[in-house]
């Protein structure tokens, strides 16, 4: 198993960034699988390494995992400001292909993310369903609407606004994941498979919970969804992106 920090310029963001990526100890490319790794709101490329034990969970599956630092941009190109969505779509995976030499099949990969990263990868489920073959949200970010009103999330409005703009520009701005699952389920695309996992004691959870109704009411294909003990801590993700990871690799569902 090897891990890289890895540095570069980024022409979509105008300046350098960082990510850090774990390569297995197999190099078996018809076995080799990818998986573009989100961090949350308040982190960087190496709180996921730091916090949890991903490297070691990556390396049983034979996964290469990506970890880019998305900054505070919730993977979005701002309305005032950097565009993070650019980068995450195009730009990343064009180096990862030209750094690593390396170039997946759909079915071979996949994104998750936490929190703001879960939101991230969701979007990137959904508005790229011919890239990845599942997609995982942890805790995550769901519903922006709710998140521009919310009491607990008060301090973010001001990075809300600045990205988003406002509420009536989310749909057109392709970053609303209830009107993103509407047109995907609406397209006749084939569609990635949704796992998510919020804890019973999480402040995203009705958000969660709201977006979990919202996809059975549509009936998109493979959407599964479960609460589990537990917040919004590390504690939390380290434990189920072990399941995350297991479904990704043997489409194994938790009990």
């Amino acid at each position: 198993m090897a891990f890289i920090e890895c540095r570069f310029n980024s022409i979509v963001l105008a300046k350098a960034v960082n990510m850090n990526v774990i390569i297995p100890t197999i190099h078996n490319e018809n076995r080799q699988r990818i998986l573009y790794l989100l961090h949350g709101l308040s982190d960087d490329a190496s709180m996921w390494f730091r916090r949890t034990s991903i490297e070691r969970y990556a390396d049983a599956y034979n996964m290469m995992v990506v970890m880019p630092d998305g900054g505070r941009g919730f993977y979005t190109d701002a309305v005032a400001g950097e565009k993070y969505w650019t980068f995450i779509s195009e730009e990343l995976p064009e180096m990862v292909t030209k750094l690593f030499n390396i170039s997946l099949p759909r079915e071979n990969t996949f994104v998750a993310g936490l929190s703001m990263g879960g939101y991230g990868a969701l979007k990137l489920g959904l508005r790229c369903p011919e890239r990845f073959a599942a997609v995982a949200g942890l805790s995550s970010v769901t519903d922006i609407k709710c998140r521009f009103r919310a009491k607990s999330s008060a301090s973010w409005r001001p990075e809300l606004r600045r990205i988003f703009g406002s509420v009536s520009q989310l749909a057109s701005g392709g970053n609303d994941l209830f009107d993103l699952a509407l047109k995907a389920r609406e397209s006749g695309k084939e569609l990635p498979e949704i796992i998510s996992f919020c804890g019973k004691d999480d402040f995203m959870i009705r958000d969660n919970r709201k977006f979990n109704r919202f996809m059975r009411d549509i009936e998109y294909p493979g959407f599964y969804s479960f609460e589990r003990p537990g917040s919004h801590t590390w504690a939390f993700w380290d434990r189920y992106i072990q399941d995350v990871l297991k479904f990704f690799t043997t489409g194994e569902l938790p009990e």
